[in-house]
């Protein structure tokens, strides 16, 4: 079925060329700021209260003063790094774990937010709604008896099947897939992938979300 295939390519060339707009437009990182002066305090705070710790349990494990650790949790103070090693060994966390800022919540789409493509006979609901950086995350599902037709890109291509059974075919090979199964491949060369099932059959896509461009695609008849 060549409108999936086609659905695919321009749903992906789209977010392609929105990211990379998005890259060109976004300021100049400044130059990166010397270690020492990297504020630590928040999640030094959070790694104590998480490990309920006081302050003083802290200088005992660490060997600093109580009022240096004190400072150091409001942003008052800098640690060098061998006072960072010792408030993370106090801890029990890496020193590198300091330095991160844990307070960026989380990207979440809910089942009712992803965007969706009707597509003839196949239904394409983007699981990610394009916030991952890095991948593409689709959830395709497709009617009984139908394919998205022989075609190829660029990019690697990951398929896991959720429900129903799929022929992926590719080239001399051929493989019956059914749920829980995972398939990988080089999608350069042409495949084709068809619910062999006798209801619809669901599978998450997963691909490189600047890798897909398409070479050539010939609709099963």
């Amino acid at each position: 079925m060549s409108e999936l295939c086609h659905e695919f390519t321009l749903r992906s060339s789209t977010l392609a060329v929105a990211k990379q707009q998005l890259a060109a437009d976004a300021p100049t990182a400044p130059a990166a700021a010397p270690a020492p002066s990297v504020q630590v305090g928040r999640e030094t705070r959070r790694w104590r209260q998480t490990r309920a710790l006081t302050l003083a349990q802290v200088s005992e494990k660490s060997g600093l003063n109580i009022g240096y650790l004190s400072q150091i949790e409001n942003d008052k103070a800098t640690p060098s790094l061998e006072a960072l090693a010792a408030i993370a060994g106090a801890l029990d966390v890496p020193p590198a774990w300091l330095l991160l800022d844990s307070s960026t919540p989380p990207r979440v789409v809910r089942l009712a937010d992803r965007p969706t493509t009707e597509a003839g006979c196949a239904r394409i609901s983007e699981v990610d709604a394009g916030t991952s950086r890095d991948v593409c995350v689709l959830e395709v599902t497709v009617d009984p008896g139908h394919s998205t037709g022989v075609h190829a890109h660029h990019g690697d291509e990951h398929h896991l099947v959720l429900s129903g059974r799929w022929r992926m075919t590719q080239g001399d090979h051929t493989v019956e897939l059914g749920p829980g199964d995972y398939l990988a491949w080089d999608p350069a060369v042409p495949h084709d992938v068809e619910n062999v099932s006798a209801t619809p059959a669901s599978m998450l896509v997963i691909y490189p979300r600047r890798g897909r461009r398409p070479t050539e695609e010939r609709p099963r008849s």
